[in-house]
């Protein structure tokens, strides 16, 4: 049953391109997509999905390597008061995880991550109608433009992963 898989809530781009990434992936059990709040701050919310995955056939490690390499995981650019580069957890432990894994793969990039780590606050899902962007419709022109890239990202370095 879904509820009994682990979930992890990433966030750094448009909602459209990281559910997309997320449904594409081997493992996955389901994306939900929609606005995630920390729990620090709870009435503000981030573009950003739920994943509930199979950590016995994708890691969490896999998962946050995947993210890191899918959206500006090193650009600070202007729209981050909308697009949080974030990894949202849900309990310590899995916090504790996130910070390592984190600080581990700052080595594979040229410039600092950006991207940060957060106990869970809030989730508001995505009014239906724009839910599973991508699946609904792959010709629309922003799928083309943004999310198709990122699909092609996913394939390259993670062909195994890949649905």
């Amino acid at each position: 049953m879904l509820e009994e898989l682990p979930k992890i809530g990433f966030g750094g781009g448009c909602h459209w391109c990281t559910e997309a990434v997320f449904q594409s992936i081997k493992g996955v059990g389901e994306v939900k997509q929609g606005y995630i709040s920390t729990e620090k701050e709870k009435e503000t919310f981030f573009e950003g999905v739920l994943v509930y995955f199979d950590p016995g056939s994708i890691s969490l490690q896999k998962l946050i390597e995947i993210h890191l390499q899918t959206h500006q995981s090193t650009s600070n650019h202007s729209m981050r008061s909308k697009y949080l580069s974030a990894v949202y957890t849900f309990d310590p432990v899995q916090y504790a995880k996130v910070l390592d894994i984190l600080a581990s793969s700052q080595g594979k990039f040229e410039e600092q991550i950006i991207t940060t780590a957060h106990m869970f606050g809030n989730f508001k899902a995505s009014r239906p109608e724009i839910r599973n962007y991508y699946k609904t419709d792959p010709e629309r022109p922003f799928c083309k433009l943004y999310i198709e890239p990122k699909l092609k990202i996913l394939e390259d370095k993670f062909q195994s992963f890949v649905r």
